[in-house]
C-alpha cells in the first residue's frame, strides 16, 4: 500500500506526518522514528531537554502535543511557565514539583499538571526518559521565577499506581468484551468538551477508536501495538511516542500483542467509543 508523505514543519522541531490513502483525509500517523528534534528551551542550549513536535505549533497560539525527552540526571533550575500543561511519562522516571519538595519520582504511565505561573522545578532519573506534553493554548514559554502568579489551579501528579480503571461493566461506550479499559485523566462535564483518558488494550486483543465529532489524538505509551487506519489493510507498527490522529467517523483499529497489555492517551473532543475488532 502507498503513502503520500506530508511534512509539516514546526519551530524547534518537526515531524512526518503519513497519510494513508483510502482513508479520511485527516487520519495520519507520526512514528517516533520520524519525530524530528530540538531544543525544549533554546535560550538553555545542550543543558536543555530535547523536544520533538507530534501535532500542533507549540510556537503559536492554539492547543499542541510533543514529546520531550531527558538525559538521564536531568535537573531543571527553578522556573514557570506561561501556560499549563500535561504530562504523561513514557519511558523512565520524571519528579515535577515545588523547588523544595521531597523527591516524588513518576514511572512510566503517570500524570501530572503544571499549572501556568508556578514556580518548579523538573528532574529525570533513569537512563533514557521520555514523556508526552500537552498544551490547551500556545504559545510555551519557560519564564523566571520572579514572573510567578497565581492562576488559581493546582498541580496534579497522578503515579500509575492510583489510576482507577473502568471497564465495559462501568460505561455504556465501552462494548461488552470490547478487551479495553479506561482512566479518565481530565476534562468538561459537556459532551463535546475536550478530555483526556488513558485507554489499556489488553494483551492479544484489537479494538477501534471511533467519534462522530471532532477526530480523537491518539498517543502510544506503552507496549508493542499496530494500528489499522480506517479500511486500510496495512498495519503500521507503533511504539510508545508514536502518534495517531483519527478523522471523524474513521474506526481506527489498534492491535495489542500478547506479549503484554498496550496503553495508549486519547484526547477526545466528546465522547469517542471503543469496540471489539476481534475477527
Amino acid at each position: 500500500m502507498g503513502c503520500a508523505v506530508l511534512v509539516v514543519s514546526l519551530m524547534g522541531a518537526c515531524a512526518t506526518a503519513q497519510q494513508v490513502q483510502g482513508t479520511p483525509s485527516h487520519s495520519e500517523i507520526v512514528l517516533t522514528s520520524d519525530v524530528e528534534w530540538g531544543p525544549l528551551n533554546p535560550a538553555r542550549g545542550d543543558a536543555s531537554p530535547r523536544a520533538g513536535t507530534l501535532w500542533g505549533d507549540r510556537a503559536a497560539e492554539g492547543a499542541s502535543g510533543f514529546l520531550v525527552q531527558f538525559k538521564q540526571g536531568f535537573s531543571s533550575p527553578p522556573h514557570i511557565h506561561n501556560v499549563t500543561y500535561r504530562g504523561i511519562v513514557i519511558e523512565g522516571r520524571i519528579h515535577n514539583d515545588d523547588p523544595g519538595a521531597a523527591d516524588m519520582w513518576l514511572p512510566a504511565g503517570s500524570f501530572w499538571t503544571q499549572p501556568a505561573g508556578e514556580a518548579h522545578i523538573t528532574s529525570a532519573q533513569g537512563a533514557f526518559n521520555m514523556a508526552y506534553i500537552e498544551i490547551d493554548e500556545g504559545p510555551y514559554l519557560v519564564e523566571p521565577t520572579e514572573n510567578a502568579f497565581d492562576n488559581g489551579e493546582r498541580p496534579v501528579n497522578l503515579d500509575r499506581s492510583n489510576l482507577v480503571w473502568l471497564d465495559a461493566s462501568d460505561l455504556s461506550w465501552v462494548e461488552q468484551g470490547g478487551g479495553a479499559d479506561v482512566a479518565f485523566l481530565w476534562g468538561g462535564e459537556t459532551d463535546t468538551s475536550a478530555r483526556g483518558t488513558l485507554v489499556k488494550i489488553r494483551a492479544g486483543q484489537s479494538v477501534r477508536l471511533s467519534t462522530d465529532q471532532a477526530g480523537i489524538k491518539v498517543v502510544s505509551i506503552s507496549g508493542k501495538s499496530e494500528v489499522q487506519i480506517g479500511d486500510a489493510h496495512a498495519k503500521h507498527e507503533l511504539v510508545p511516542g508514536s502518534f495517531v490522529s483519527g478523522a471523524p467517523d474513521a474506526a481506527n483499529v489498534f492491535v495489542c500483542n500478547a506479549e503484554a497489555d498496550c496503553l495508549f492517551y486519547v484526547r477526545s473532543e466528546g465522547h469517542f467509543k471503543i469496540t471489539s475488532a476481534r475477527n
